[in-house]
């Protein structure tokens, strides 16, 4: 018998129809019992932050084993099997910290919203008494002496951090390092996972934990989420603070954010990220602009009657829209407008945005970005270099990814040697383009803006660490010139190539909340996740 399914009587003639509603009672009372116990059953593969605490209740299984789990999952597939090479170092006290939440939670329930979920970073934020080496032989022992400050709201929360993931070197670029080579698209093993937060990407997408954090100023969040079939989120410029992290203030184009397989589990993870952190000044300016919980965004019908644009005109870096690989993304792309509307929205389409590239090639880094690198490991006693150039001029800087640590800035800004003159036509540029994004989103009374999260393919290794180099390749990068603004990716399908595309929701100025609950409704209209064929459940994982 099928479970649910009432075996119809009519073969069996009945005396009575007491007999008869006896034998559907017991029918529905075994149906209820066999749901009830589905419900119960815990399985590894994608689980979500719900999924483990409900199995903690109930006493199926305990932080500790849940953590064996994520490391045999690493051990079997990071470098073995596929090789994903996706991590750089296991944290040596994940189990001792896991022993000590098993132990709260038997006395006291759990600690926080967070308990017992093994997060993974992106290895440019510091975790104490682990190395943060940015990729890099620059920085293999490198240990610091304090948390970031998100690794301890992170703490607080009762979350234990498992690893620390690759990246691309120094934080910039497709994720190749001289510390560890290149990391593997769990989809497609001869690609990239995208960066510069790939190793996150990579990881949370082959179950070796429950959740990511990683760090983007170009597109480097979104593009890894996207091409590792994962939801991502680059918040508003303030939100999150990056105290502890490399490339952070005074710079103001990176935003750590969250990585994770579902909506949800990003909005649980977005609500521990937030608050205000006097080391970090621009988080002064979310002050006021978080609401309770971006949990309450989380509602299935959210796309029933909201207003999207589309965003069609590429944008990418260095795209082609007239190649084959370009019109792949494009399918989907299409596919899942229809899919917008099918689950209610209001679409526009296209949406234009007055003099979009022509404002976004005057993109250009701050003049006091090298400060950024002083204020980070100031924080530090145990500096390995007092300044940048210092880095720079070590006989091991010449190892380094040639790409590492580099910025997209555009054809006008490379033509313009004063830093000073090229910051200050890139604010100017900014502050134009944001007025002519929010007048279009007022004009059509939009709630959002939809564009591709990236417009082409998955890249090759091969093509990334030879001739010709290809680098970001199709990553469109229009909310970190605006800086204050959210976007988040979510998974739209698969190309005819089977290879991961998401889409981008847009919105306005510390609107996070707004486009949680477009994700989240499109993600419960479609489930295009899946987790990726190279990396199955182990024999023994539940």
């Amino acid at each position: 018998m099928k479970e649910g399914k009432i075996t119809p009587f009519r073969s069996r003639p009945l005396r009575s129809t007491g007999l008869l509603a006896v034998g559907l009672l017991s029918l529905l009372v075994v149906a209820h019992c066999n749901k009830k116990a589905e419900a119960k059953s815990f399985h590894l593969l994608d689980a979500t932050v719900d999924d483990i605490h409900n199995a903690y209740k109930l006493g199926q299984l305990t932080s500790r084993q849940l953590v064996q789990l994520y490391l045999d999952r690493i051990e079997a597939y990071d470098k073995k099997g596929p090789n994903i090479n996706s991590i750089i170092t296991v944290n040596p006290k994940a189990l001792e910290d896991a022993d000590k939440l098993d132990a709260a939670l038997k006395t006291s329930g759990l600690v926080g919203p967070l308990h017992g979920i093994p997060v993974i970073l992106k290895d440019q934020v510091d975790a104490k008494g682990m190395p943060t080496t940015m990729g890099s032989v620059l920085f293999k022992d490198y240990y610091p002496d304090k948390d970031a400050f998100v690794v301890e709201k992170l703490k607080k929360a009762g979350a234990i951090i498992l690893a620390k993931a690759t990246l691309g070197e120094l934080g910039g670029g497709d994720t190749h390092g001289s510390l560890f080579g290149s990391t593997r698209n769990p989809y497609a093993l001869d690609r990239t996972v995208g960066g510069s937060s790939g190793g996150p990407g990579g990881s949370i997408s082959a179950n070796f934990a429950s959740l990511g954090i990683g760090q983007e100023g170009y597109a480097s969040i979104r593009r890894p989420s996207s091409w590792n079939c994962l939801v991502g989120m680059r918040p508003s410029a303030g939100l999150v603070s990056r105290t502890g992290v490399f490339n952070g203030w005074p710079t103001t184009t990176g935003s750590l954010g969250p990585m994770t397989r579902t909506v949800a589990d990003l909005a649980a993870l977005l609500d521990v990220l937030v608050g205000y952190d006097p080391e970090d000044p621009i988080t002064a300016l979310a002050v006021g602009n978080t609401p309770p919980s971006y949990r309450q965004f989380l509602n299935k019908d959210g796309l029933k009657g909201a207003r999207v644009g589309v965003l069609r005109e590429p944008m990418g870096y260095e795209s082609e829209p007239g190649s084959e690989d370009f019109s792949k993304v494009t399918e989907i792309f299409d596919k899942a407008i229809q899919e917008l509307k099918a689950a209610g929205a209001s679409v526009v389409d296209p949406i234009v945005i007055p003099n979009l590239n022509e404002l976004l090639a005057k993109r250009a880094g701050g003049p006091d970005d090298g400060e950024g690198f002083n204020v980070y490991f100031g924080r530090s006693a145990h500096a390995p270099f007092k300044s940048r150039q210092e880095m720079q001029q070590s006989p091991l800087y010449a190892k380094v990814f040639r790409s590492a640590g580099g910025s997209t800035t555009g054809a006008s800004a490379a033509r313009l040697a004063d830093p000073t003159l090229r910051h200050y036509q890139y604010l100017l540029a900014r502050d134009q383009l944001m007025i002519h994004v929010l007048k279009v989103m007022a004009d059509h009374k939009l709630d959002a803006i939809v564009h591709k999260s990236v417009e082409h393919q998955p890249t090759l290794i091969s093509q990334g660490v030879n001739p010709p180099y290809v680098n970001q390749k199709g990553a469109p990068h229009l909310n970190t010139f605006l800086i204050f603004v959210p976007t988040i990716t979510v998974p739209a399908g698969f190309t005819r190539d089977n290879l991961p595309v998401g889409i981008s929701f847009l919105g306005r100025p510390y609107s996070e909340g707004v486009v949680i609950k477009l994700a989240y409704a499109y993600e419960q209209s479609t489930h295009h996740r899946r987790p990726p064929s190279s990396t199955p459940p182990l024999q023994r994982e539940p």
